[in-house]
């Protein structure tokens, strides 16, 4: 067996500071969650982050902001993040999740030496307006739209088990093939006591065929990253996602929520018999 997984990590370099309402999010500001928030995390905590997950055989390395999109300020403090990453860890590759971006923001941070921009569309345009009413699906798929212009790599996924339809489902994955993205980060509900949505009712099986189907739905992605959720939705059976299609995961913790020692990811993927991608194609 050859099949080389691809392993990235998220920064939350900004947390808990967002005043949209996004139901199935934990650092909006709205809710309250228990989580930490803060405005701008150390340079010297990103730069010893970026090493943990060099360290551990991450390529991926992803600059997390918690706002609706970019300002100035933010596009500043990403580019500074960005530099100091750069410095000790050159190896990785560099990516910023940072919401509704203009084309003239993200050739900036293109500039900065940022290679991939992470936009997810969340779910389908219709089933948007029942979990967000402060910015529209569409601002979403513009920024998309505006990454694949600015000749960056276009990072697009979205989120199951939120209460969306099977149809709802189909359609978030119709409206990502027509972004042709390079990774396609799936992930799936993680529950907060403090949010409005139910629980994730999705069953391991059906989340396990929800992969298999995002990858019959967009067959021109290099990746298919199963992210947040990944331990909670699927237990003791992490090792069936690679099976069902996926041959991405993010390893280390996530924005507001643990997850598994990187350690055992990798003595997963050993004991599977797979190898850690150490180049990236696209």
């Amino acid at each position: 067996m050859n099949k080389k997984i691809f392993l990235c990590s998220i920064c939350n370099i900004n947390s808990g500071t967002c005043k949209e309402d996004c139901k199935f999010c934990s650092q909006s500001v709205r809710y309250k969650a228990d989580i930490e928030r803060y405005i701008q995390k150390p340079i010297g905590e990103i730069q010893k982050e970026a090493i943990a997950a060099r360290d551990n055989g991450a390529l991926g390395f992803c600059l997390v902001t918690a706002d609706k999109g970019l300002n100035d300020k933010t596009v500043n403090f990403v580019c500074k993040a960005a530099h100091a990453v750069q410095k000790v860890a050159p190896q990785l590759r560099l990516i910023a999740c940072n919401g509704t971006a203009t084309l003239e923001q993200l050739l900036v941070l293109k500039e900065a030496g940022i290679k991939a921009y992470n936009h997810n569309l969340e779910t389908s345009e219709s089933f948007y307006l029942k979990i967000c009413s402060t910015h529209p699906w569409s601002e979403r798929y513009e920024t998309c739209q505006n990454v694949n212009k600015a000749g960056m790599v276009l990072i697009a996924g979205g989120i199951f088990g939120l209460g969306e339809s099977e149809d709802d489902r189909v359609s978030m994955l119709n409206s990502l093939a027509s972004l042709n993205p390079t990774s396609v980060p799936i992930n799936f509900y993680h529950h907060n006591e403090a949010l409005q949505l139910s629980p994730n009712l999705l069953t391991v099986d059906e989340a396990l065929r929800l992969i298999k189907l995002t990858r019959k739905m967009i067959p021109q992605a290099q990746r298919i990253m199963v992210a947040g959720g990944r331990e909670v939705m699927f237990g003791d059976r992490q090792h069936e996602i690679f099976d069902a299609g996926a041959n991405s995961i993010v390893i280390g913790n996530y924005l507001t929520t643990t997850g598994r020692a990187m350690n055992k990811d990798l003595e997963m993927l050993n004991a599977l018999g797979f190898n850690i991608a150490k180049s990236v194609v696209g």
